[in-house]
């Protein structure tokens, strides 16, 4: 059986800054992912979709520096490039089909949204980079927590019907509670209002997908667009930019279909009504990208539940209680959702997990 102070579930961002903060204060530390790869939700993929270091944001792309000043924080640390999203030129709004889309000035921003240069993966690379690698263990599903008089007892599926155990004094479960509730059983039992809180958070964009159009040259730019476009028509209801800081373009959208309509209209036809609508609104050119990609979360098992599949209402900041009853002392929470401020956002994982950490040097120091 391994054995560690702090086992982290998850290697999101959430789960990679607690890691990494935990081991620079000289704890122990191993960080369990159940996927073969790091990030979670952040995921920057090549035009086949295929994890890159200079990729498109398949996952979150955004950040706001004066609204999440930990965000901010945590990218200067890291020695990280950010760029702005682009936002100037024209703005096109669709309103109805049988009407001509129309052109518009854009209004001032209040925040303007900022990027990370080689895509937000670029971050999940900088944190990994300062935990030791034998301390990161991919494709290790944790599928079962019991508590011991030490600690917990951690279930690890290691693929193949391998099965691992772990001991470690506390646990990190940086993972959305609804996903950790559907996919780990607990001996003993969660109590029954900690588990239904848990099951009644929904996972931040669980529900949606993002479609992306690669092109040769960022086409709309030379027309005076921006990039950006609001629709009520669909399939695709918000557009915006995506080409990359190394100037590679694109246009990405999110779909306004539900993921039981997404499914049932299939892949392909989906990407060909968005390249259609595409079209309509930036011109014939946008017929030829080089490459079309549809990440669709909700089809993810990792990321989504079943319960995902509709609603996707943003989480609000609470109760601060996600843990209760004997668990209390040896499981905290760390997913974007359970945050204090900016609960769903990057901005979110990186609160929870510093709360985190800062809960466990706390409970170790008084030991």
């Amino acid at each position: 059986m391994k054995a560690c102070r702090v086992a982290v579930v998850g290697a999101g961002l959430a789960g990679l800054y607690a890691a990494r903060a935990l081991h620079a204060s000289g704890i122990d530390v191993i960080v369990l992912e159940a996927r073969d790869r790091l990030g979670g939700r952040i995921l920057t993929a090549d035009e086949t979709g295929m994890p890159a270091e200079d990729g498109f944001d398949l996952g979150p792309s955004w950040y706001w520096p004066q609204m999440q000043p930990a965000m901010e924080t945590m990218i200067g640390e890291l020695g990280l490039h950010s760029f702005a999203q682009n936002s100037e030129d024209d703005v096109i709004i669709e309103r109805m089909s049988r009407e001509t889309p129309q052109r518009y000035k854009p209004t001032m921003m209040e925040q303007q949204s900022m990027r990370l240069s080689g895509g937000m993966a670029s971050a999940v690379r900088a944190l990994a980079r300062d935990i030791p690698a034998d301390r990161i263990l991919r494709n290790a599903t944790v599928t079962a927590m019991s508590l011991s008089g030490t600690g917990v007892q951690l279930t690890v599926e290691r693929g193949q019907g391998s099965r691992d155990t772990l001991h470690a004094e506390q646990v990190v479960a940086a993972l959305p509670p609804r996903l950790l509730e559907a996919t780990v059983s607990f001996s003993p039992q969660q109590d029954p209002a900690t588990a239904a809180r848990w099951r009644d958070t929904a996972t931040w964009m669980a529900p949606h997908a993002k479609f992306f159009a690669v092109y040769n040259e960022a086409f709309w730019r030379t027309a005076g667009l921006s990039g950006t476009a609001q629709s009520m028509v669909g399939p695709l209801v918000e557009i915006h930019d995506a080409t990359t800081a190394s100037g590679k373009a694109a246009l990405f959208g999110f779909p306004g279909v539900g993921a039981d309509q997404r499914a049932a209209l299939g892949e392909e036809m989906l990407k060909q009504a968005c390249l259609t609508q595409l079209a309509k609104l930036f011109g014939s050119a946008a017929l030829k990208p080089r490459a079309v990609l549809l990440k669709d979360w909700a089809a993810d098992p990792l990321t989504a539940t079943a319960a995902d599949r509709v609603g996707g209402a943003h989480p609000l900041p609470g109760n601060s209680q996600w843990v209760s009853g004997l668990w209390k002392d040896r499981l905290i929470l760390a997913g974007s959702e359970t945050s204090p401020s900016e609960p769903g956002y990057l901005a979110g994982a990186v609160v929870a997990a510093g709360r985190a950490v800062a809960d466990i040097l706390s409970k170790m120091d008084s030991r």
